[in-house]
């Protein structure tokens, strides 16, 4: 794999994104239909192209788990979505901060765990 250097890329920003599954075609339909993401490709392993994010670090998390959080513009459609696509919410819908927005946790149709954010605003 060849990764070029970005031009504005700071030092530690993550720059890709593994997402492992059992079945990547199935993982292609999920996020392909949730976030609308153009896939290189026909089909099985290979890369989606999407956005910038932000890692934050906390701990006395039980999970000990890498979960990345995607950004929506409104999450209760997302939620729905994740639902009619098989996925499902995990725990508590966190009302809005004024430095994060709402936020909940959710696994996809194959149980890997990731997060939905929509920004303050």
């Amino acid at each position: 794999m060849t990764q070029n250097a970005e031009p504005h890329a700071i030092q530690g920003a993550p720059s890709y994104i593994e997402l492992g599954v059992e079945d990547a075609d199935r993982a292609r339909a999920f996020y392909g239909a949730l976030f609308g993401w153009r896939m290189n490709g026909a089909a099985g392993p290979g890369q989606a192209s999407t956005g910038g994010l932000n890692i934050g670090i906390h701990d006395h998390d039980p999970s000990s788990l890498l979960e990345v959080f995607f950004t929506v513009n409104d999450l209760d459609s997302a939620i729905a979505k994740v639902a009619a696509l098989g996925g499902r919410i995990v725990g508590d819908i966190h009302a809005e901060s004024a430095e994060f927005g709402r936020w909940v946790e959710c696994d996809d149709d194959q149980g890997v765990r990731f997060g939905l954010r929509q920004p303050a605003g």
